[in-house]
């Protein structure tokens, strides 16, 4: 009698390799469902146009000073009550744009502030780069 091999189970790579080649046909056909650009389109170029932050945007400098139009602002409270009253009420929109090198935790003690003294909303403004 012949003893008995002891049969090594193998992995199932021939099942990995599926799954692979499967998940791959699916991203490169869900990949061209996007209809391409027009061949002949071009696209604005933007690297050299002057950036300017919005005329009626709150500016925070990189060591928390406030400012609005080159008018020094104690706080963010006395930003929201120097608005004109039609710009003050329920759906108040504030922009504010930080210095680059303004830590974040000021920018967001800022953002509490002005939600707190009555704005709706706060948005950042921030300066968008394609390259």
């Amino acid at each position: 009698m012949r003893a008995r091999r002891i049969r090594s189970r193998s992995e199932p790579t021939i099942a990995l390799i599926n799954i692979v080649f499967l998940m791959l046909i699916f991203f490169m056909i869900s990949g061209t469902l996007a209809r391409p650009l027009d061949p002949a389109l071009d696209l604005v170029r933007t690297a050299d146009l002057e950036g300017r932050a919005p005329p009626d945007a709150l500016v925070i400098h990189a060591d928390g000073r406030l400012s609005h139009r080159d008018q020094d602002i104690a706080s963010a409270e006395a930003y929201i009550s120097a608005l004109p009253p039609d710009r003050r009420g329920p759906d108040t929109t504030i922009r504010i744009v930080p210095d680059r090198d303004l830590p974040a935790d000021i920018m967001v003690d800022v953002a509490r502030a002005l939600s707190a003294a009555g704005a709706a909303r706060v948005m950042i403004v921030t300066e968008r780069g394609l390259e």
